[in-house]
């Protein structure tokens, strides 16, 4: 079957069915893995391709890469809920939250879930120094331990170990009562999921999960508020007001708007960007959601497990024996804090379902 064409236009609704978006995979079948590492669309293997030839030819060009960072900057606010100028760029989910853990005031307070991925709660921890104080609480419970005395509430969307969501509504509701800044991780969540950036205070997302753009692309959206009390420690040339006035020194003239907290980006990895943001944007992320979680349940119904409408389903395996067991059936799957975890993504159907189940029964 020929696959259908991919639109890059600005699309107010959906423009691709699910079953036009599987075509885009040139693989999938057995790859339980898209929270580890998404696999790429022909879309963004042929951009990366056609890119490093023109890098061998002589024909790249810095001011070409910076066309394409800014179209996927506009791109991904699209897809999130925001105005590209709320967007800075960034490559790592521990440097951006770095940036705000460095702008922590003196003596804060921050509240963590308990067991949240390391790069949302090292940065915050390395601040001890200055008397910031961590509080890591069960995510459960992350709303009720909200208190005046809390400067930040820091989460993940959906976790990473266990795939479970974070009752965000919650969250603001109680970050709002408590004057809590909020920082969201949606690492886990954009590209399986509906997700609206613009009721957080700021929010990270790496993109090479879900989104299955190439590692080395991630994404920082702040509120005004939030971002005249952050510090643009990792200021560079491509934080300058005009990129290339902002090259040499000694004067330094910072956008206005997010982009002075952007890192200067790796310009291979944004040209394969492009097309993975563009397809989410063409789809219906809700459809997505219902794809992949009924997927997640009908893989519980199999092994006996509650029925927890979520993407990435794990379990507990401290042995890691399930794991071993997929591997040896030829299904790539994960291993995290001692549970056995597998995803379900565009790219999979009921037969990835049924390969796990047969390889996981004794």
């Amino acid at each position: 079957m020929t696959p259908a064409p991919l639109r890059t236009s600005s699309p107010a609704v959906s423009t691709l069915t699910l079953a036009e978006a599987r075509t885009r995979y040139t693989s999938g079948r057995g790859y339980l893995a898209a929270c580890t590492l998404g696999l790429p669309t022909i879309d963004t293997i042929a951009a990366m391709r056609a890119d490093t030839e023109a890098w061998a030819r002589g024909e790249s060009c810095a001011s070409r890469y910076g066309e394409v960072v800014e179209r996927v900057r506009a791109g991904y606010a699209d897809l999130v809920g925001v105005t590209p100028d709320r967007v800075a760029i960034g490559s790592q989910t521990s440097v951006m939250a770095g940036l705000v853990a460095a702008s922590i005031p003196d003596g804060a307070e921050v509240v963590l879930p308990r067991g949240d991925f390391s790069s949302m709660v090292f940065p915050f921890l390395a601040q001890a120094h200055r008397g910031v104080t961590v509080r890591q609480v069960d995510l459960a419970d992350l709303a009720a331990s909200l208190t005046e005395n809390t400067w930040l509430v820091a989460f993940s969307l959906v976790q990473s170990a266990t795939g479970t969501l974070a009752d965000s509504a919650a969250i603001r509701a109680a970050a709002r009562a408590t004057s809590t800044f909020t920082l969201c991780d949606t690492t886990q969540a954009a590209g399986w999921m509906p997700v609206d950036a613009s009721v957080f205070d700021a929010t990270i997302c790496h993109s090479y999960k879900w989104l299955g753009a190439p590692r080395g692309v991630a994404f920082f959206t702040v509120s005004d508020a939030f971002a005249a009390k952050l510090h643009p420690v990792y200021a560079g040339w491509y934080a300058g007001d005009d990129l290339w006035a902002s090259c040499y020194g000694p004067e330094m003239a910072l956008a206005a708007d997010a982009r002075r907290f952007d890192v200067s980006p790796a310009w291979p990895a944004w040209v394969g960007a492009e097309p993975a943001i563009d397809l989410f944007r063409s789809l219906d992320l809700a459809a997505v959601a219902a794809h992949n979680a009924g997927l997640g349940d009908a893989l519980c119904d199999g092994l006996g497990l509650p029925r927890l409408s979520q993407a990435i389903i794990s379990w507990p395996d401290a042995g890691g024996r399930d794991l071993a067991r997929l591997t040896a059936a030829g299904l790539t799957a994960s291993g995290r804090a001692g549970r056995a975890r597998v995803a379900f993504h565009l790219f999979n159907d009921e037969d990835d379902v049924t390969l796990a189940l047969n390889a996981l029964r004794p």
